[in-house]
């Protein structure tokens, strides 16, 4: 089994002093690479923060986290960038695309900085909107959208994609479409899939659950019967 990422001793404090905010105290984990990973924690457990260290997007405070060979904490801001750009993609409850731009630019954007891209349509029948690549985003649902901003992620082939509550904004069927695709990207890709979410009814499709209170990892649980995403009970 090759692991992904590993982390120890992971902290993360915002401010000093006795208004020092502890969002992270002291986290040890590992991921392997290729499965599904579900984060589950209310408001304020620090399962974002951790997913931001992981994906580069932020500095840890202490400890170590390593994905794969590399070291994250020993990169400054431009070995991180640089990271982001040949390891990850990012997907986020708020689809943060260009209005003015097709489905099609949209997913152009990635592809354009990528080193192995998929062709923009290709990424976007992977998440079956075959047919609306010439659309604008306002001319799309919801769901449409997030699917684009799937699309978007996946274009560049990453080897890990970060979801930061992918269908909070979503109703129970377009959720449920949104959780198809990213398990068709895990099986189709081979891609490691963490996914955070304060939604306890999505971790039964994860192949491993991690939840998280007051910074810490209270439980790790591996699911043996993973659901299907129609199964999964809103």
């Amino acid at each position: 089994m090759t692991i992904a990422f590993t982390a120890k001793g992971l902290t993360k404090t915002y401010g000093e002093g006795r208004s020092a905010v502890h969002a992270l105290r002291g986290v040890d984990l590992e991921i392997p690479q290729g499965e599904i990973v579900v984060m589950l924690g209310a408001s304020g457990s620090g399962k974002s923060t951790l997913l931001n260290i992981l994906g580069g997007l932020d500095h840890a405070s202490t400890g170590t986290v390593h994905f794969r060979d590399i070291c994250l904490t020993d990169l400054d801001d431009s070995g991180l960038t640089r990271y982001r750009r040949e390891h990850v993609g990012f997907v986020f409850q708020f689809y943060n695309l260009m209005p003015s731009l097709t489905a099609r630019e949209n997913v152009e954007l990635v592809t354009e900085i990528a080193d192995n891209p998929m062709r923009p349509e290709e990424a976007l029948e992977l998440v079956g909107l075959k047919e609306r690549v010439d659309h604008f985003p306002s001319q799309l649902s919801g769901g449409e959208q997030q699917r684009v901003a799937i699309a978007r992620a996946i274009a560049k082939q990453p080897e890990v994609l970060f979801c930061d509550e992918p269908t909070g904004a979503l109703d129970s069927a377009t959720g449920r479409a949104v959780l198809r695709v990213l398990n068709e990207v895990n099986q189709r890709l081979g891609a490691t899939v963490l996914m955070v979410t304060h939604a306890a009814n999505i971790a039964g499709m994860a192949h491993k659950v991690i939840r998280l209170a007051d910074g810490q990892i209270r439980e790790v649980e591996q699911n043996e019967t993973r659901l299907s995403p129609e199964e999964v009970v809103w």
